[in-house]
């Protein structure tokens, strides 16, 4: 009984629209209706400045630590690696389908990497090194969280194979592998611009 109310408090906490509330305070703009139309911290530095992208995306990063800190304090029927796996996955799902916006919310990346630094950090680091050498080189950061995400499972399935003292969990790495698939999904717009090159790029158009 105690775990149901904390896994609505991640989903809420995960839906914040923090990137479309920034942009409506700071300019009065709907993110949903300028540049990639998403409301995420990309987003916010391509059209208001990065001034406010790079504090939307820890704002957004927080929002997946702090369920899997919390796991640790309540009282959960399931193991405490199941429990942050649990609060973790709900944070991420309520801000891509966030219950302020109609269900409309961002890709799901800067929750992710709040989510797997907290469970991960090694790993995530890994992943994030990834995402800025495919950023570098292609200039989307579509295409940097995707391949980025993708290598998030490789990762820690090999340092399994080769550091077998270091802790490992199955369900881990499925829900690694479904977040990849999650992040592949919720950028499949990103991924048809690309194809017929028309990707935006994480450029500042803001004054």
């Amino acid at each position: 009984m105690v775990l149901l109310p904390v896994v609505l408090l991640s989903y809420l906490l995960g839906g914040l629209p923090v990137g479309f509330l920034v942009a409506k305070y700071v300019k009065g703009i709907d993110l949903r209706e300028l540049g990639s139309k998403n409301i995420g911290a990309t987003n916010v530095g391509r059209v208001i400045g990065w001034k406010y992208g790079i504090p939307v995306l820890c704002i957004d990063a927080l929002k997946g630590a702090l369920p899997v800190l919390l796991a640790g304090y309540i009282d959960s029927p399931y193991s405490l690696i199941s429990t942050q796996i649990l609060l973790g996955t709900v944070a991420i799902l309520g801000h891509t389908y966030t219950p302020f916006l109609s269900f409309r919310g961002g890709k799901g990346v800067a929750t992710a990497l709040g989510v797997y630094l907290t469970l991960i950090p090694f790993v995530t680091l890994c992943a994030v090194a990834i995402f800025f050498v495919v950023y570098k080189v292609s200039g989307f950061v579509s295409l940097g969280s995707i391949l980025g995400t993708l290598s998030m499972p490789l990762w820690y399935f090999g340092m399994h194979q080769f550091l077998p003292n270091v802790e490992y969990s199955p369900i881990l790495l499925s829900v690694l592998v479904a977040t990849f698939f999650l992040i592949t999904f919720t950028h499949r717009e990103n991924i048809k611009r690309m194809l017929y090159g028309k990707e935006l790029r994480a450029v500042n158009n803001a004054n």
